[in-house]
């Protein structure tokens, strides 16, 4: 697989992977109605953000960049409250869900400093 080029391929590419993890840990949970339950609400916010992200790449306006990205930023929280709680339950073990839990946290991390980068942009006078 090549290599992304710019900084939001690259960014698009790490959403799809932190998805495609989702995918598999969603998987994995037990069969039972808790599993079943947060598997499908991780599942739906957790993949989320990289279809936003796919949405505000071709954004129409700076505006338009800056709210699909809140959402995404929504999403991405909603995902880790919802690892959180897999964890703190004991559906999946924590030490497995160590490393999904900070790529979830820096993402979130990159999507604060996005919006707020644009939301200056946006109140900047020209």
């Amino acid at each position: 697989m090549a290599l992304p080029n710019s900084k939001s391929e690259q960014l698009e590419q790490r959403l799809i992977d932190f998805a495609v993890r989702i995918v598999h840990l969603s998987g994995d949970l037990p069969s039972n109605f808790a599993g079943a339950h947060f598997g499908k609400q991780m599942l739906r916010s957790g993949s989320a953000p990289a279809l936003l992200y796919g949405e505000a790449r071709g954004a129409e306006s700076d505006r338009d960049f800056r709210h699909k990205c809140s959402i995404a930023l929504k999403e991405l929280r909603e995902t880790y409250i919802n690892l959180k709680i897999i964890r703190q339950s004991g559906l999946y073990p924590a030490e497995r869900l160590a490393n999904v839990l900070d790529e979830n946290n820096q993402l979130i991390s990159i999507f604060v400093r996005t919006v707020r980068t644009m939301e200056a942009k946006i109140k900047k006078p020209t």
